[in-house]
Formats: structure tokens, sequence, C-alpha cells
């Protein structure tokens, strides 16, 4: 096991209980762990240099925790831009995200995940919560490994179609999304969950996801969070994601999507509930009372025209306590792996839309993004912040760079002022997996080659064109 010492280091946002910022600090690193953590001269006393394997030089730099994605698609990845930006969430689904993830297959699937990894190491994400692949876990979890990242990932499963099938989803997508019922959904998920679970020494983890929303069944709400619970894992998956959504759910049970989810027992403290858009005022507490986390998408709600800025309660959620985090989406939904913008997007979102400046400050945006990240995937004791005993997981970014120059508070520039591009080193687990902006775990110029290559292919073999309606009646 390596050891690093991170030395001189400028300014230190540890995201730690106080929020401290800590200035002209030097961290020790042992191998993946976080040894130690003070001020420059002191650290300078205590180690010798040349008993490091690796130092690097923090002056001039801001280091702090790497953030955390709780909400991706790692199979979506080579979609970007292909997608029409004038469909509200359902269409988009049910129209041209299905056909398009069933043309993805076992030799694309390993290029997008590599693509969206890269990308998120070059803007600053150290560990996501991926939905899943389409075919098989083992492909997310092997082609994540080998990129150096930490995350979470897991196997697609749905067990409910719709009554009429759409002339654009071939019979191969059929069989490609659905499941017979759920016991055989559960079934798969078990597999997954026992085969990959903590793979490269407990870097990339399996949870028992699932697709949630109308193409799942109560029967596979519940039995994921059970299963979840039983394996000691977690489970995430789509819920309240659209206003038509939540009155479609109203209409068929009588009640909204989070509240029905709380009839069938499929809440806990081990259970993501991704975008959470269409909520009542009552359900805050429901969340709240069951732990339950949310990732919201501020990326995805623009584009596909959600409302959090509407309808949406997540200040009110924060106030109650509840685990709310943040999320890129997949390339399609959002166009972008960068959480530096869904960071700015928050703290900015419902001060405008409310006409209140004090929701939602900077700093809360960033503990968003990074320990209330590690928080919702179950992770918050290893990662999230900069401690001693936590596992490495770190960016610095060069205070040299144009949006840093000059600047008084930190917090403030790293959320409305900084972009991902300031991010010049990262390590993940103790290892330097970029180092003044070249990844040292990939070959960054065939991994775009074959994405730009493979993107044709899935493009051309999933049928999508002009053709496909952007509204849907499917699950109506």
């Amino acid at each position: 096991m390596e050891n690093l010492l991170i030395k001189d280091v400028d300014i230190v946002i540890t995201v730690d209980s106080s929020d401290s910022v800590l200035e002209d600090t030097s961290i020790v690193v042992e191998g993946s762990t976080i040894e130690d953590i003070g001020p420059a001269d002191e650290i300078g006393e205590k180690y010798r240099e040349p008993d490091f394997d690796r130092v690097l030089d923090g002056s001039g730099m801001l280091l702090m925790p790497g953030l955390v994605d709780s909400h991706f698609h790692l199979s979506e990845h080579l979609s970007r831009g292909l997608f029409p930006d004038n469909m509200s969430t359902r269409p988009w689904v049910f129209n041209w995200a299905k056909p398009y993830y069933a043309s993805v297959d076992e030799v694309a699937e390993p290029w997008s995940i590599r693509m969206a990894c890269l990308e998120m190491i070059k803007t600053g994400t150290t560990c996501f919560l991926d939905m899943g692949s389409q075919t098989d876990a083992g492909i997310s979890v092997k082609a994540a490994a080998e990129t150096g990242m930490r995350g979470v990932t897991g196997r697609h499963a749905a067990d409910v179609m719709p009554d009429e099938i759409p002339p654009y989803w071939s019979e191969e997508m059929v069989d490609h999304h659905f499941f017979d019922d759920a016991d055989e959904a559960l079934a798969a998920l078990r597999e997954s969950v026992e085969e990959w679970n903590n793979y490269a020494d407990g870097r990339i983890r399996c949870w028992a996801n699932i697709e949630g929303k109308e193409p799942c069944s109560a029967e596979l709400h519940r039995g994921a969070s059970e299963l979840a619970e039983e394996l000691g894992v977690g489970t995430t998956y789509h819920i309240a994601s659209s206003i038509e959504e939540a009155e479609g759910s109203q209409e068929k049970y009588g009640k909204w999507p989070v509240s029905r989810l709380a009839d069938i027992d499929a809440l806990g403290p081990n259970v993501v509930l991704a975008h959470v858009v269409a909520l009542k005022d009552h359900e805050i507490d429901l969340l709240a009372k069951h732990d339950t986390k949310v990732a919201f998408n501020p990326g995805t709600s623009f584009k596909l025209a959600k409302g959090a800025a509407n309808i949406g309660k997540y200040p009110e959620m924060l106030d109650a306590g509840v685990t709310v985090s943040l999320g890129c989406d997949g390339n399609s939904a959002a166009g972008s792996a960068d959480m530096f913008k869904q960071m700015y997007i928050t703290a900015g979102l419902f001060k405008d839309a409310r006409m209140d400046p004090e929701l939602v400050p900077a700093r809360k945006a960033v503990r968003m993004a990074t320990i209330d990240g590690a928080r919702s995937l179950l992770w918050d004791d290893e990662i999230g912040s900069v401690e001693v005993g936590k596992r490495a997981d770190l960016i610095m970014l060069d205070l040299d760079e144009l949006e840093w120059t000059p600047f008084h508070r930190p917090v403030q520039t790293l959320v409305y002022s900084a972009n991902s591009h300031n991010v010049h080193h990262s390590v993940i687990d103790g290892d330097i997996v970029m180092e003044d902006r070249e990844v040292t775990t990939m070959d960054e110029a065939e991994i775009k080659e074959q994405a730009r290559k493979h993107a044709i292919r899935t493009a051309e073999n999933s049928g999508l064109s002009d053709e496909v309606p952007t509204t849907t009646t499917l699950y109506d």
C-alpha cells in the first residue's frame, strides 16, 4: 500500500460536522485512508517527505471531498443530444429512453460506462449511484472498477408492461426490460448482489435497484426494499418524477406515489428515491419518519420540465431533516455529468423561485453534493468529508484559474463561480486517478474514439427518429 503526502494546501473545505475550512494544511494518506490532517508546519515536523511514495504539492490549491453523484445512468452516456428537448418525463421515458436502452448491447455498454467514469473523474466526481446495467450487473461492475471510480450499481428491473405495446417497441426490447413477475425480478436482483457486491476490494457495491414508477408492481417496490435489507445493501428507483405520474397514481390508487409507497411498506433508510418532484406536504413527514433518502436532479428538472421550482418541496424536505442529495441523472435526461452545475442550480433555484435569499445556501449545496450524497449511498462512514479515518476520496482545484481570481469566501466561490475544469487532481481510495488534468487510469483518446463509434451504432440500432412521438398515453 502506497503512502501519499498532500502538502501545503492553501484551503481545505472539510465538510465535517462543523463545516470547518482550514488554511495552510497538509494531509497524510496511508494506503486508502486519511491518517493525519494538520497545519503544514506541524505535519512537516512529524513526517519526512522521503518516507512517502508520492507527494502532491497543494500550494495554490483548494482541497475538498470528491463529489458524490447520487443518481446516474452509466449505460445512457452514449446518447448525449440524441433525444428531442421538447418532451416531458413520461414520453421521454416510454417513447425514447426504453427503445434506446434496449439497443445498448454488451459491446457498447462497457464503453458507455468508461466514458461516463472518465467524464466524472475530470469533473470532480469520485463516487456514483448508478441505476444499473441493462443486461448484466457484472458489465457495470467490472467496467467501472477498472476506471478507478468508487460507486454503486446493480441490475435494472421492471415487471409491469403497458396494456398496449407501442409499435416502436421491439419484441427484443420488451424481453430486455421486463420480467414476468416480481418474484422473477427479485431473484435476478438477489443473484446480482450476491455475485457482485463489494467488488474491487469494496470500491464497487451492488444494490437491488429497480426502475420504479408505473413499470413496477407494488410487490416489486416492496420486495426490493426487503431484499436490500436482507442482503445489507440499498435500493434506488424513480418515483414521483412528474405531476403526470402523481395524478395517475391518484386516479389508480387514490393516493400520490410516496403515500402509496408508505402504505405498501416500501419506504426505509436503505431506499433512495430519485426525483420526488411531485410531493404533498404530509408526504415529507413520511420520508423523514422512515429516513428515506431523496436524490434531487436539478439538471433533469430543467430539461424535462419536471417543475422543481414550481411544485418541488426540496427546501421543506431539508427543513424536515430528510437527506436530500444531488445527482446528474443520465446523459440524455440532463446532458451532463458535471456535479458543479448541479450545486450551482440548487443553490440558486429556490432563492429565485420563492424570492427568499435564505434558501439552500452555498454551504448546504456543497453538503448535498458530498456528505449527504455519501449518506444516501450508505457510505458516509467512509467517504463524503475530509476527516482522519475516512477514505481518501479527494479533489484539488487550482486557485490560479480565472474563476478564483480574486476571491474572498471560498465556499461561495466554489458554488457560484468555480467550474469543474478547475479540478486539477483527483484521488480515489488513496490512488491518484487524475494529476494535472491527466487521467491516470484510462486512455482518454481511445475511450473518446470508441464512445463516438458505439454512440452512432447504438443510435442506429435503436430505431429512434423524428417519427417517434413526443407525447404518450402509456400507463394512463
